[in-house]
């Protein structure tokens, strides 16, 4: 029994073992079976997320090329559309200028055939007056002769008178010429007499003065003051010191501040201030009468007897 429980325990266990390691490779196969299928889906993932960067980097670039051609077209486009305004503007000058052109050459045709019509209508007028011009001209020319005739015989009548005046003018200017030089020649030899009388005395006053000075044996002093008598000088100083002095009429006025005895000491002093004192009224007397001037008020004032009061 024990061997039979033992056989089914060992069955069981070997069961068990079966089944734990039937369960073991199972969930190993499905282990690595997710591990593939996230491998797969990761790659799978990876792939796809490539695939969309190439596939985005592919339409930026290619939208990346359509604008550019874009640009490109609008660019080509304003090109055109520019040579276009250009042709059109110029065709409007060339119109424009085509057209000007057709009027200035109408207006130059309608001029010359207006100066045609003045240069025939002058020619007419010239031919239907040219004798009445012609015998006019004559006249006036005939005129303007006889007038000119007129002026020349005035004008010769005038320079004639001219001529003789202008020689009469010139006979009075040569006499009053003669006369002047006759003048001044007789001012000129008076003159020239004056001089050598001048010069004749200076020589004669050199020879006097040499005579004096040799006579008196070379003394310029004595000469010199020989000369101040003989000429008077000394009594013309003489007088005009005199007169100056008379003019003044001057005043002399003698006083003395008096005498005193020799004493020594303060009498001494005292008199001396004494002398002082009896000195100022003689002497305000004579500045008065010598100028007019009074002294101050507080010094005292002058009598007629000479006497101050202080």
């Amino acid at each position: 029994m024990e061997a039979a429980n033992q056989a089914k325990v060992d069955v069981a266990e070997a069961k068990m073992k079966g089944d734990l390691g039937s369960k073991l490779r199972e969930g190993e196969t499905l282990r690595n079976a997710a591990a593939i299928d996230a491998e797969t889906k990761i790659a799978s993932t990876q792939r796809q997320g490539e695939g969309k960067k190439e596939e985005i980097k592919v339409r930026t670039e290619v939208k990346v090329f359509e604008n550019q051609r874009e640009a490109e077209v609008a660019e080509a486009n304003a090109e055109l559309a520019k040579k276009k305004a250009g042709w059109a503007k110029e065709a409007q000058v060339a119109e424009v200028e085509a057209n000007k052109a057709v009027a200035l050459r109408d207006a130059e045709l309608q001029r010359e055939v207006e100066k045609m019509n003045a240069m025939t209508q002058t020619e007419k007028l010239k031919a239907q007056f040219l004798s009445k011009a012609g015998v006019e001209y004559e006249t006036k020319v005939q005129e303007a002769n006889w007038e000119l005739y007129k002026k020349q015989k005035a004008a010769e009548a005038y320079l004639y008178e001219k001529e003789k005046e202008a020689q009469a003018q010139k006979a009075v200017a040569d006499a009053s010429f003669y006369q002047r030089k006759q003048v001044v020649d007789g001012d000129l030899y008076a003159k020239m007499k004056e001089a050598e009388g001048l010069k004749a005395l200076a020589e004669a006053q050199g020879t006097y003065i040499r005579t004096l000075l040799d006579a008196m044996g070379g003394n310029y002093a004595a000469l010199r003051d020989y000369l101040m008598i003989s000429g008077g000088m000394y009594q013309d100083i003489a007088k005009i010191n005199s007169d100056a002095v008379r003019g003044l009429q001057p005043k002399i006025s003698i006083w003395t501040n008096g005498s005193g005895s020799g004493d020594g000491g303060g009498n001494s002093a005292m008199q001396e201030v004494a002398g002082v004192y009896k000195m100022l009224p003689p002497l305000f007397k004579t500045v008065n009468e010598q100028t007019g001037m009074l002294p101050p008020s507080w010094m005292g004032t002058l009598t007629d007897d000479s006497t101050s009061n202080n």
